[in-house]
This record gives structure tokens, C-alpha cells and sequence, in this order.
């Protein structure tokens, strides 16, 4: 059994190479931002402002999530719907954000996460998985790139998607999700003290993939044991 931790910024390219890195060494990528986006949501199915604490904690016991690995891809069900790329906008970042700020939405969702990390070998990125989800972790990385690097990725991500969104709208969402993330009270987004920090910025998904399996090579006896 092996946890790797990835945490990060928005726009660092953390959940595509941890799931090129899990396909790599054979273990269960967690998606744990998808499980923000989809109490997102449904706030916002319902009408709630996603920085109404009492409102949104108030609709958490309607809420039922499903993490389930479809030929190594993980999905995530709310109340029985496989949401897919419904989750995957912009908006739904700024909801994922807004709510991951709430005490009551981390304490609903830390128990699914590290149930999946005990019964399974994982790498799992977010913001706070090296702090809070997995203190533990055998290799903890943050990696992260610079801000106008980060957004040109979700910009020409969302351009594939065939949705129409501005480089310079990508770009001012990137930093105030960065200045929420990282300026809340409960889990700010931050780097472990014993985590590596790594830079991707000159880097394509080829060469992080491989600097961060260097990084487990290095930090653990994973490939020892294989």
C-alpha cells in the first residue's frame, strides 16, 4: 500500500498527471476536488449562496456521494447521478472553492476520503491532502507553476470542451481562487512542511508525469516492493 499526496494551486495540471501517474504505477487516483465541485452543485441546484455556512449546511444531510472506478476512472455520483463534465466549469471551481471554506462541507467529506485511502494504494491531489487528508502520506509534493501558466492550461482545456470563456476571465477566476484558497480560516491551501515543492511551469504532461514518479522513486520503496 502506497499514499501519494499532490497538492496545489488551480490550473497546476494536478488532477490530469495524477491520474497519468496512477494509470503508470498501477493504483487508484482520487479526485478529491471533484467531490467539492459536486456539493457545489447541488448549492447551487439549490439556490444558495455557497458562502451561506448555515444554508449550506443545513442541505449537507440531503446530500448522498458515490466515489466508484470505472476502468480506473474515478466517478462521482450525487443522489444516484454520475454528474461528469457537469462539474467541470468555471463556475463550479468557484463553488468548489466557496464551500471547501465551510468547516461542516471538509468534515462531511474527510471521512469518504480517507476510507478510500485505507482500503486502497492512492495518489490523491487537492489542497489539503498532505495537512489534513493524508498526514501521513509516504511522498507529499506540491506542485504548482505560475498563475498566467496555470490559467493558459485551464483556458485551452475549457477551449477543448467547446466552451467559450476569455483568457483574460481564466485568468482573473485563477487568482481569486487562489486568494480564497489560500486566505480561508479552515485548511488553506498550503504546502506540507515535509513536502516537496515542485514547479512545473517549463514542463509539458510528459516531463511532470516523470518528475513526479522520480519524486515517489526517491521518497519511497514502492518500486522495491513491486
Amino acid at each position: 500500500m502506497i499514499q501519494i499526496a499532490i497538492d496545489g494551486p488551480g490550473g497546476a495540471g494536478k488532477s490530469t498527471i495524477s491520474k497519468a501517474v496512477a494509470a503508470k504505477l498501477g493504483i487508484v487516483y482520487v479526485d478529491t476536488g471533484a467531490l467539492y465541485r459536486t456539493i457545489g452543485y447541488y448549492v447551487r441546484s439549490k439556490e444558495i449562496d455557497p458562502r451561506d455556512k448555515d444554508g449550506v449546511g443545513a442541505i449537507l444531510p440531503e446530500i448522498s456521494i458515490e466515489v466508484a472506478y470505472v476502468d480506473g476512472a474515478q466517478h462521482v455520483f450525487l443522489n444516484g447521478e454520475d454528474l461528469g463534465d457537469k462539474i467541470r466549469t468555471p463556475e463550479m471551481s468557484m463553488y468548489a472553492s466557496a464551500v471547501s471554506a465551510i468547516p461542516a462541507v471538509r468534515a462531511f467529506l474527510l471521512e469518504t476520503q480517507k476510507e478510500i485511502a485505507r482500503k486502497n494504494s492512492v495518489i490523491m491531489d487537492g489542497r489539503d491532502i498532505g495537512t489534513v487528508i493524508l498526514p501521513n502520506a509516504d511522498c507529499k509534493i506540491y506542485l504548482t507553476a505560475s498563475a498566467e501558466c496555470r490559467a493558459k492550461r485551464r483556458y485551452d482545456e475549457l477551449i477543448a470542451k467547446g466552451q467559450k470563456v476569455l483568457f483574460e476571465d481564466v485568468l482573473r477566476e485563477m487568482n481569486e481562487r487562489d486568494t480564497q484558497d489560500s486566505t480561508r480560516e479552515i485548511a488553506p491551501a498550503q504546502a506540507a512542511s515535509d513536502a516537496v515543492i515542485l514547479d512545473n511551469s517549463g514542463m509539458n504532461l510528459e516531463e511532470s508525469v516523470d518528475a513526479v514518479i522520480a519524486l515517489v522513486r526517491e521518497k519511497t520503496n514502492f518500486f522495491e516492493k513491486k
